[in-house]
């Protein structure tokens, strides 16, 4: 398990991580930019900017959205566009490609968001009926955050742990999604996603016949999640069904698959415009003496809290330890289970999507959706700090050990 990767893989690992680092540095402070401004005098003026519709005439399409939402259903649908091309980058190319080597990772995703999920229903149980929609919010990873935390903290760890993070945060992204798409719908219209098929099935023939032409895939690409936000879906799915249309694998005259050039080109409009911008209408939360009394008595909140830090590291060490000790799979030699543990840590991170279910799980009138906001913040804040402890003494050791075979 976590073996070393081929050297291009560990190129492709090294480009993420290099984007993502400057996309999780925009993320936070959008984030601190948004606490901030929303624990000022000025804070009225944040509600305003959150709750401004730029297009009251759009109710017709549904499309009357104020600012938040416009952030969190289409700003967002770029950043599942981005996820989407890496998922079927992995599933194709890349480490989830051999059942082999995917088995580790996507059982640890997979026990990493069951742990969670039951940790939060554990804690909430006996609350009132509606407290229950948030038992998915500890469940999700913030790919860049955590990547962000790794890469400035890396600079002599394996490789193959890096990977696997990678790897555990797109299956849990793809997980994520579909928890998205079935448990977060709450008016199912069939008609309007059959209609989304026709953009789609247009741009996936554009891209499989290598016409990526700018100016008719995004209108398509527009079109798709019209027909998507109007079917009650959750209008970010579009992004990842355009994704899963495009081609991965280059043909003989081709340098790069087009997925990948997309992702090149997207990838920077991601992490550096359509999440920090999220963050910064999303994150907005009063910190008062009094509003953090009640989110540390709300039992939502201290499930989600308890569910990123304590869920995320039982349900893929827990997990990965178990593969290891009743199959035939074995850890890395040149691996510890602290770098596992360090890694299970980080997956706890879960700002983006966490928020973003958090705004789906409970009325915006409800006091739990601001103590979810509190929560997710804690606990996000909570778990990369423990992770930076135990990775960053790892990478000392992985730095004195290196210097020692160099001498």
């Amino acid at each position: 398990m976590l073996a070393r990767i081929s050297g291009r893989e560990a190129g492709t690992v090294a480009q993420v991580l290099r984007t993502e680092t400057v996309g999780g540095s925009l993320l936070l402070v959008a984030a601190g930019i948004a606490l901030i401004w929303a624990n000022t005098p000025w804070h009225d003026t944040y509600e305003a900017a959150r709750s401004f519709v730029p297009w009251p005439g759009g109710a017709a399409l549904g499309l009357d959205l104020d600012i938040a939402h416009w952030t969190s259903d289409g700003l967002l649908a770029i950043f599942f566009f981005v996820v989407g091309l890496e998922l079927k980058r992995e599933f194709v190319s890349g480490e989830l490609r051999n059942p082999r080597t995917a088995v580790v990772p996507i059982v640890a995703a997979v026990c990493g968001m069951i742990a969670p999920a039951l940790i939060f229903i554990a804690l909430n149980i006996g609350a009132d009926g509606t407290a229950l929609r948030g038992w998915a919010i500890p469940t999700a990873t913030d790919i860049a955050f955590a990547l962000a935390v790794l890469a400035v903290i890396s600079s002599h760890l394996p490789t193959s742990l890096r990977a696997f993070l990678l790897t555990l945060a797109v299956v849990d992204d793809l997980l994520a999604i579909t928890v998205i798409a079935v448990f977060y719908t709450d008016s199912f219209h069939p008609g309007m996603l059959a209609a989304a098929l026709v953009p789609l099935a247009v741009f996936g023939l554009l891209v499989q016949l290598r016409k990526t032409w700018w100016w008719a895939l995004v209108p398509l690409g527009l079109l798709a999640w019209l027909f998507v936000h109007a079917s009650g879906v959750h209008a970010t799915i579009a992004g990842v069904l355009l994704a899963f249309t495009v081609p991965v694998l280059a043909r003989d005259n081709e340098p790069t698959g087009v997925a990948e050039r997309l992702e090149h080109k997207w990838r920077p409009i991601s992490a550096s415009v359509a999440v920090p911008l999220f963050a910064l209408f999303a994150a907005g939360v009063p910190l008062s003496g009094h509003s953090l009394a009640s989110a540390l008595t709300d039992s939502v909140a201290l499930g989600v809290v308890a569910g990123l830090v304590l869920g995320k590291l039982t349900g893929i060490l827990g997990s990965t330890f178990v593969l290891a000790k009743f199959t035939r799979a074995s850890l890395d030699p040149g691996l510890s289970w602290w770098d596992l543990a360090g890694v299970a840590l980080l997956a706890g991170i879960g700002f983006t999507v966490s928020l973003l279910i958090g705004e789906l799980a409970y009325d915006p009138a409800d006091p739990r959706t601001d103590h979810v906001k509190t929560a997710v913040l804690a606990g996000s804040l909570l778990a990369a700090l423990l992770a930076s402890i135990i990775l960053s003494t790892r990478n000392k050791m992985y730095q004195r050990l290196e210097k020692t075979n160099t001498d």
